[in-house]
């Protein structure tokens, strides 16, 4: 009878952790016009740690489904409205400083984590941020991941664009 009680608890504290699971996070510019961003082109930043093919490929296909969504079409041009990154650090348990190829050098995350990243071509600013935690398991298998990058994604292009209703904080970008 004495290991109920105990039982008990430690369900209870199982089902509250997994109801917290994963966090997101955004931030945005207030001088953007989020009305007029209508096609984007991937960027990769320079020193970001490196990431294996298939998870590239999940994390690109992920942001693209969601993307979509919210009416923002992939071109391959240097013409796009927004040029978007991603950082994810999987596998290394400190921040890493990144730098994209135009030198702005966004905040470091931390494992596990993945950031997604919206800059104007035009002057390189830095317009909106999402970052999600708990996102990129290594011990996954793809399949898993997968499922956890589309959730993870979705969730952050939940508050994009931005609005008055949305939980994303305004920021002032440098």
């Amino acid at each position: 009878m004495n290991g109920i009680p105990l039982l008990c608890l430690t369900v209870s504290l199982l089902i509250a952790s997994n109801a917290l699971g994963q966090s997101i996070n955004c931030e945005f510019t207030d001088n953007a016009d989020f009305s007029k961003f209508k096609t984007y082109r991937w960027v990769t930043f320079k020193n970001a740690a490196p990431i294996e093919k298939l998870t590239d490929g999940q994390i690109r296909a992920a942001v693209d489904a969601a993307a979509a969504k919210k009416g923002l079409k992939r071109v391959d041009v240097d013409t796009a409205d927004l040029f978007i990154g991603y950082q994810s650090n999987a596998l290394i348990k400190e921040g890493f400083p990144v730098t994209p190829t135009w030198d702005v050098s966004p905040p470091t995350i931390y494992q596990g984590e993945l950031a997604i990243d919206m800059y104007t071509p035009a002057n390189h600013n830095l317009v909106w941020r999402g970052v999600a935690n708990k996102t990129l398991d290594p011990n996954a298998s793809p399949e898993k991941r997968q499922k956890g990058l589309n959730k993870a994604v979705a969730k952050l292009m939940k508050n994009y664009p931005p609005n008055a209703k949305s939980p994303c904080r305004m920021e002032q970008f440098n």
